[in-house]
């Protein structure tokens, strides 16, 4: 039975997102195979002890600032040799810790500055170009906030430097805080396969390679040939290190030199950083990709190599339009096992994807701890499913040419389990993408429904897996909230203020959980009353066409124009006569009237298998008309405008926290707090 025109577009935008996914998926696959196959070259040549510039952007650290710049000055390099540059565009009391540091080391000999801009133009990336004007030595070294250099740091990565066209070195980032929970297994087991397989893969094939942001360290020529910071996407540091690779600038990867770093223990700070990525990767690949193809002297390797990082985050959107279109062509009783080839293309992703490979990588990577990786697998299955909401808006914004503040990543000093962040200052609240995940994870839960309904229980797993990431990463963001950033009182004794913002917090979240529970309550009796008694309909449909009974057909065709509308067309959209109720329940009444004479007619006669023929032939085309009607159920006027308004409200409470929010940043200001 060949499906309508609405699901056959459904089927192959389906089918196109799964060959894309599946590409951008055996890549990753190719980069291990390389990582593996290919050795590092660790042959270093001592260059002495050049001048380093050690560059330290900070904007509201005050959990990090002293442990960074502590391990900074506790490296072991010439002082003479080594300028300290603390690029502070703080707002907070971070500066006044800042300034104390300064002022302690300098007295200790230290070339240390505080440098103060006096704005936050272009962020990071401006922190950085400005304090290049002021550069004066050989090599620069970066480290972001939440770094923890170790104290040979210098001493081990500078002599990668021997090539004078080796442009920049990223080492490989550690994990401070790796067990700190669940969220923090599944990003830290994320980096690890995005250094020790993709940054290991490309830095030992001479295929172009991203700078990390930190934990790394340039060349000054470099940067000047390249043409310095740039302030016009989220990712600076990928911007720069594929324009000086793209000049012909060489660079290196280190994974034997390990500088560690707090991760993100607040899923609305991992949920921040995820969407900079991704939203950056876009604005590159919109900047930096034409000229990338382009340039004759890049290898092909390289320019594909390239165009999948930039633009690998677009798998994000199109997992979510599978995740869409997969209930909607169940519901519509597509034959997923005959129809071309769908099948094996949607399971040979997943199966591509599942965990089975990852574990084998896992194998590979690590020499120790693979126990306690493989445990951490599922967790970051879970989390990457549940981010594809987040990062889909980032590749939306970037495509549109949305611009945005950088938001930085909230860091709170968290190195032992036992250290706890929710009682202190930077505290996120939970953002406008928690709704859309909501729905999804509703969604899911319907889709899960029809998979069982429409008896394909095999896509009950797939579904399942992404249902429980969109639910863990909106119950982790509503768990993660406090509406205010900190107590104001170092008793922590609640001002009248902190008191009414915690309950217009709490009644909020229980006003968005009640509405929300109420519209999957009537989504649910929504089909129940409309498209389950279709479903239903299109089974009796199938038994009429296996039967030789015609007391039994009758009794199936009266169940069925019990099911079915009296009256109706469902169909709002270029409406037909096929999909109108009336017309298919007079069929359905000629039909009748087929079984009932051919029920007094002999068997073994010819006219009781013409009979029969009429019969089957009718149930087949009019099961057909009910297969059409069936998405269009989900689309009613009616439940276009519920979604609607159901939407509406949820984000008119979101207006209201939002200003009730900015209200209490003014008067954290106003406090100095």
């Amino acid at each position: 039975m060949s499906p309508n025109p609405f699901t056959t577009f459904i089927f192959y935008i389906f089918i196109t997102c799964a060959i894309i996914i599946i590409a951008y998926t055996c890549n990753f696959y190719y980069l291990a195979f390389l990582s593996g196959r290919r050795k590092e070259n660790q042959d270093t040549i001592s260059i002495g002890e050049p001048t380093v510039t050690i560059h330290l952007p900070i904007y509201n650290e005050k959990y990090v600032t002293k442990r960074l710049i502590n391990s900074v000055c506790d490296l072991d390099y010439p002082k003479e040799k080594m300028c300290i540059m603390v690029l502070d565009d703080s707002d907070d009391n971070t500066t006044e810790q800042i300034a104390e540091l300064v002022e302690n080391y300098k007295g200790k000999g230290f070339d240390i500055s505080h440098v103060r801009r006096g704005t936050r133009q272009g962020y990071k990336a401006g922190a950085l170009k400005y304090a290049m004007k002021y550069t004066k030595s050989e090599f620069v070294a970066i480290f972001d906030a939440d770094f923890i250099p170790p104290k040979w740091y210098l001493k081990r990565a500078i002599p990668y430097f021997a090539k004078p066209n080796i442009g920049f070195v990223q080492c490989r980032w550690g994990h401070v805080n790796e067990n700190y929970s669940a969220l923090t297994q599944a990003q830290a087991l994320s980096l690890d396969f995005h250094f020790l397989v993709e940054q290991r893969a490309k830095s030992n094939s001479h295929l172009f390679m991203n700078f990390n942001g930190t934990a790394g360290i340039w060349r000054k020529e470099c940067i000047e040939d390249s043409g310095g910071w740039h302030t016009a996407t989220l990712v600076e540091d990928l911007d720069l290190s594929y324009r000086a690779q793209m000049k012909g600038w060489k660079c290196l990867f280190i994974p034997d030199i390990v500088v560690n770093a707090e991760l993100p223990v607040q899923m609305n700070g991992a949920k921040r950083q995820q969407f900079r990525w991704a939203k950056g990767s876009i604005q590159c690949a919109i900047k930096l990709l034409g000229g990338i193809l382009l340039k004759r002297k890049i290898t092909i390797d390289a320019k594909l190599q390239a165009f999948v990082q930039l633009t690998r985050h677009i798998v994000f959107p199109l997992m979510l339009i599978q995740f869409l279109a997969l209930p909607i062509l169940l519901a519509s009783n597509v034959n997923l096992y005959i129809v071309s080839f769908l099948p094996v293309v949607t399971l040979v992703t997943y199966v591509a994807m599942g965990p089975g490979a990852y574990l084998f990588i896992i194998r590979n990577m690590y020499d120790k701890n693979r126990k306690e990786k493989a445990i951490a697998m599922p967790y970051l299955i879970i989390y990457s499913m549940g981010m594809a909401v987040n990062n889909t808006i980032a590749v939306i914004d970037a495509m549109v040419g949305k611009k945005s503040e950088f938001l930085r990543t909230p860091k709170y000093g968290i190195v032992k389990n036992t250290d706890d962040w929710r009682t202190k200052a930077y505290n996120l609240p939970f953002s406008k993408t928690t709704l859309l995940e909501l729905f999804f994870g509703i969604y899911g839960i319907m889709a899960i429904l029809i998979a069982i309904y429409s008896r394909n229980p095999i896509w009950v797993p797939i579904i399942a897996l992404q249902t429980m990431g969109f639910l863990y990463i909106a119950c982790m963001s509503f768990s993660h909230t406090r509406f205010k950033r900190g107590n104001s009182k170092i008793d922590n004794t609640k001002t009248k203020e902190e008191t009414m913002a915690d309950i217009i917090h709490k009644l909020a979240v229980a006003g968005i959980v009640a509405i929300i529970c109420f519209g999957a309550y009537l989504a649910y009796t929504g089909y129940q009353n409309d498209v389950y008694p279709m479903d239903l309909s299109i089974g009796l449909f199938d038994r009429i066409m296996a039967s030789s009974e015609p007391k039994t057909i009758m009794t199936d065709i009266n169940a069925i124009k019990g099911y079915l509308p009296a009256e109706g067309n469902p169909v709002w959209i270029f409406p037909t006569d096929t999909t109108n109720f009336t017309r298919i329940q007079a069929d359905l009444d000629v039909m009748f009237a087929s079984a009932e004479k051919i029920s007094v007619v002999p068997r073994d006669s010819s006219a009781f298998h013409t009979g029969m023929m009429d019969v089957s032939l009718r149930a087949k085309i009019i099961q057909k008309q009910i297969m059409d009607i069936v998405p269009y159920m989900y689309a009613s006027v009616s439940n276009i405008l519920f979604a609607s308004i159901w939407i509406a409200v949820i984000i008119g409470i979101f207006a209201i926290l939002k200003r009730k929010k900015q209200s209490l940043e003014a008067f954290d200001k106003s406090e100095g707090v």
